[in-house]
């Protein structure tokens, strides 16, 4: 059982993590090249959006895993002769909810910790970028701003933009002294201060203008140095801000306490329902699959795989939509998130009876008969049009 289960859980864990990541890949690369900001940061802001796809993955790949596992005992009979023997459904379910059990503390830790405070991390290399903290590249062939009172102009980058060629810069003082510049190179400089950097440029020339001049001053130059302050960068906010962020004990506690704004307590103590019932739905998955594994007699549909899909992504559409109505305060989040789980237990429970517990029963065989029928009329129908033409 172990090795029927642990294959296609795997399997479907890495592809379904693997399509939500390559799906925000792609939006993520657009968003750093707009910004001007550097490839490696990509790579830096998926990684903490790992926690988070995995807590959608591992719902499914467990459901997924321990529903191929008993899918396929079922076609080839080997369910049949266990159940013969005495070995029932109770004893079947043990090694898949050793696999719960596991993936439940795994999950527990993901969205209680690692996954808020990979969000924060995620929001705060979004706000670098957006503030050019992390050292936005110069466009170039375009006139780019650094600071208020510095203009640059570069024709051409070499050597990951520390050679450059064809240069103009424009200064402006407070005080209204103007420096034009022009030059055939230049490389940027670090200094001891970390605000300042120099840059230095070879084989130009320089025009000095201020009010009291009555020309301006003309210099060629073999070599200057023209140093600049880099932009002040505002400093990100601090973690707790955004729900969100939260840790499950830090959700509760901001949830009761009176003195925290009444949007983020009512929205703190939505997520943090909305986290524990995605979590206990987990408990109920190896019932879920079994029931929806184990076709009828002479059947090889893969109707329940489809279902079982569809049922958990519903539940988890449902609880979302109850999590931003309980944030809004129309609904006691007790209502809309354990409601909708009490539903989803009572009809996952009722399905299980009838298989384990009711001789010759089939709780898809209905749906099963019904698609059946269905087919049927299309191709009927389809047959029919063709015949006409």
């Amino acid at each position: 059982m172990f090795r029927l289960i642990v294959v296609p859980l795997i399997a479907t864990l890495i592809i379904a993590a693997m399509l939500l990541v390559l799906d925000k890949m792609l939006r993520l690369f657009d968003f750093v090249a707009r910004e001007g900001g550097p490839v490696n940061v990509v790579w830096q802001m998926l990684a903490n959006l790992v926690p988070e796809y995995l807590s959608l993955a591992i719902p499914v790949g467990l459901m997924l895993g321990i529903l191929l596992a008993f899918r396929k005992l079922a076609l080839s009979s080997e369910l049949d002769v266990l159940r013969a023997v005495g070995i029932g459904y109770r004893r079947l379910l043990f090694v898949p909810y050793l696999f719960t059990i596991g993936f439940v503390v795994l999950n527990l830790f993901i969205v209680g910790y690692f996954q808020p405070m990979a969000r924060y991390s995620y929001e705060n290399l979004q706000f670098e970028l957006r503030s050019g903290a992390l050292g936005a590249s110069i466009n170039v062939g375009e006139f780019n701003h650094l600071g208020n009172n510095m203009t640059l102009r570069v024709e051409e980058s070499a050597n990951d933009g520390r050679d450059l060629s064809g240069i103009f810069v424009r200064t402006v003082s407070p005080q209204g002294r103007q420096l034009s510049v022009s030059a055939e190179h230049g490389t940027f400089l670090a200094t001891d201060d970390a605000d300042t950097v120099i840059l230095r440029l070879t084989n130009g020339r320089l025009i000095h203008n201020q009010a009291n001049f009555q020309s301006p001053r003309v210099l060629a130059f073999e070599s200057h140095d023209l140093p600049f302050d880099l932009p002040q960068v505002e400093q990100f906010r601090g973690r707790g801000g955004i729900y969100r962020e939260l840790t499950l004990p830090e959700l509760l506690r901001v949830g009761n306490d009176p003195s925290t704004p009444t949007e983020l307590r009512l929205a703190s103590r939505a997520n943090f329902h909305y986290r524990l019932a995605e979590l206990a739905m987990m408990f109920l998955l190896p019932l879920l699959a079994v029931t929806l594994a184990v076709p009828p007699k002479r059947s090889t549909s893969a109707l329940g795989v489809f279902l079982s899909v569809v049922m958990i992504t519903t539940f988890h559409k449902i609880c979302q939509y109850g999590e931003d109505v309980a944030a809004l305060g129309r609904v006691d989040p007790l209502i809309a998130m354990w409601v909708p789980f009490l539903l989803f237990s009572g009809l996952i429970a009722w399905m299980y009876y009838h298989l384990a517990y009711v001789p010759g029963g089939q709780p898809i065989g209905a749906l099963e008969k019904g698609v059946a029928k269905l087919w049927g009329f299309i191709r009927r129908l389809f047959g029919r049009r063709r015949l006409r033409i």
